[in-house]
């Protein structure tokens, strides 16, 4: 199989487990990059996903960067369709029909599964990001700070980034 097939296949069959955008399937875009192909170091899959977070911009920017960086901008063209083809036709599709569904149990059941599918795919993506980048115990301290007030106080988000923020720039993190 040809390596744009080959990725254009792994990010199509990925797009249908992405609630939650890009960055709920970090884990298995770091399984098909690093662990099953080869393609790259996991350094290079955490460069690449720091790149996808700072620039503006989808978060599925990563698997641009991953088809960019494997294949050129063939690869980039065919990583990105891979990924949001799928999951859009299949989202129009539903939601074109989605008022008639109204009376189906099923419809209840996909709404209240899809956000607690989407926190756990995410903070699976933290703990994936976190162990493969150098261990640097003052910023995951912060991470575990942050954790904390928010799910104990009603703190505005903004305050923890501008927290963050500060500590970084003061060369603490």
């Amino acid at each position: 199989m040809s390596l744009l097939l080959e990725l254009f296949i792994s990010f199509f069959l990925v797009a249908f487990v992405s609630f939650g955008g890009a960055t709920a399937v970090i884990p298995e875009l770091y399984r098909i990059a690093v662990t099953e192909h080869a393609w790259m170091s996991a350094q290079t899959f955490t460069e690449l996903f720091a790149i996808a977070q700072a620039a503006p911009g989808p978060n599925v920017l990563i698997v641009t960067l991953i088809g960019q960086h494997v294949a050129g901008w063939s690869g980039a063209v065919l990583a990105t369709l891979g990924m949001c083809l799928p999951m859009s036709v299949l989202v129009g599709i539903l939601f074109k029909h989605w008022d008639r569904l109204q009376h189906w149990r099923g419809r209840a059941a996909i709404q209240l599964g899809v956000a607690p599918l989407a926190v756990g795919l995410v903070l699976a993506s933290g703990v994936l990001i976190v162990r493969s980048a150098a261990p640097d115990w003052a910023g995951m301290a912060l991470v575990a700070l942050t954790i904390g007030l928010s799910l104990r106080t009603r703190l505005h988000p903004l305050w923890l980034i501008l927290l963050g923020a500060s500590l970084g720039l003061a060369g603490l993190v």
